[in-house]
């Protein structure tokens, strides 16, 4: 076992360095495998804590360089102590740093109202009114285009911004793995002139 994978891996996950040597032993020393296993165990245990309350955390805001434009984000956690925690704070700005580039409307799906999402459907089917497509095809292209609609205007689907591969939901749940915490985007406004 090479200490020095072992400590280089755990630079890069945030995991403990036990489980950076087990899941090095369990990859049999390939390093990107290792990574993915960190990767599956860090959702898991962010899946575990989703459920559980949160009280704390800290309100990030971010004014771009030109003075037109800026955003609030409430970011919650569960005690004061992960609030101070360099790592949330980075996880906050860099969700204040999304929503700027990116402008979504909602934190969720969830957080639509079901009106709004209504009318996108509608839309959706006015478009497909004349295809000949069976209804079955109809539902699955609408469905297509809804989760493809919620990638741009739901925070937690979109691309991040630092890495197009990953999702920013998935992102907050490496974060929750890193921290220990539940963490949750409790709010965020945007301004622009």
């Amino acid at each position: 076992m090479d200490l020095k994978q072992v400590k280089e891996l755990r630079d890069l996950t945030g995991a403990s360095v036990m489980d950076c040597r087990n899941a090095l032993e369990e990859a049999k020393g390939n390093f990107e495998k290792a990574q993915e296993i960190l990767k599956k165990k860090g959702l898991a245990i962010a899946d575990k804590k989703g459920a559980r309350e949160t009280k704390a955390g800290l309100i990030e805001a971010y004014i771009h360089a030109n003075g037109k434009m800026g955003v609030l984000v409430d970011l919650r956690c569960e005690t004061d102590f992960v609030a101070q925690n360099p790592l949330f704070k980075e996880l906050a700005h860099d969700l204040a740093l999304q929503i700027a580039a990116m402008a979504p409307l909602y934190v969720s799906p969830e957080e639509i109202p079901e009106d709004v999402v209504k009318k996108e459907k509608e839309a959706y089917l006015a478009e497909l009114k004349d295809s000949n497509k069976p209804e079955k095809i109809i539902n699955q292209i609408v469905e297509g285009k809804l989760q493809k609609w919620y990638e741009e205007v739901c925070l937690l689907k979109q691309p991040f911004i630092k890495d197009q591969d990953e999702i920013v939901e998935n992102v907050v749940k490496s974060y929750i793995a890193k921290i220990g915490e539940n963490i949750k985007v409790y709010r965020f406004v945007r301004f622009e002139i």
